[in-house]
């Protein structure tokens, strides 16, 4: 733990004293057990001390994909735990595990201006950072209905509403899910005329 990237360049007294601050505590879980669900708001990061997790992607059919492991010394949901908003994939212990939570939002906040900026960069990265894993999350999956129900689930999530507008046209929609625009739009029909979804443009609604 000391030894983490995250603390780099630290003295004692600034490890003690930065610990004092963001660390929440280790937590023992036990192998598949769930430790952040999709759709989880966080302050905290995990710091993997023992063990290993599993990132997880679960689609609305309840079909899961593993997307990676983090083990021993690596970190999960960090950037969930800056930004604040909805986590879109699962976290679960791959095997017995011990976590050490660390607080990280808010965790800049001070008077001066150059704590502040540092803050406000840290979120950007992980703003850009999250955009990009979300997406490779959603194309981890093997077809286009799956890419889309991953894509829509994390919409509803972040919206925390089964009603909501995309940014995207069908053309940018289909680059973004890496596929064609003539699939896409065939799946979409036949999605909607299985009581999956509606959509009027870009406007969706999720019916399961």
């Amino acid at each position: 733990m000391r030894d983490s990237e995250i603390f780099a360049g630290f003295s004692d007294n600034e490890y003690s004293e930065a610990m004092t601050h963001i660390s929440a505590g280790e937590y023992s879980y036990r192998k598949g057990q769930m430790i952040f669900t999709a759709g989880d708001i966080t302050d905290k990061a995990g710091l993997v001390i023992s063990g290993s997790v599993a990132i997880e992607s679960t689609d609305i059919f309840g079909n899961a994909s593993l997307l990676t492991l983090v083990g021993k010394g690596g970190y999960f949901a960090l950037s969930y735990a800056l930004l604040g908003v909805p986590m879109i994939s699962d976290v679960r212990a791959n095997e017995n595990c011990i976590i050490l939570f660390l607080k990280v939002r808010g965790i800049a906040d001070s008077e001066t201006w150059t704590q502040k900026l540092t803050q406000n960069l840290l979120a950007i990265t992980a703003r850009k950072n999250l955009h990009l894993s979300e997406r490779s999350y959603i194309n981890a999956n093997k077809t286009i209905r799956r890419k889309v129900m991953s894509y829509l689930k994390a919409v509803s999530l972040r919206e925390n509403s089964r009603d909501f507008v995309i940014p995207f046209s069908r053309s940018q929609m289909a680059d973004y899910l890496s596929t064609d625009r003539s699939a896409l739009s065939r799946e979409l029909c036949l999605m909607r005329d299985e009581g999956l979804i509606s959509f009027r443009r870009n406007h969706f609604s999720l019916h399961v």
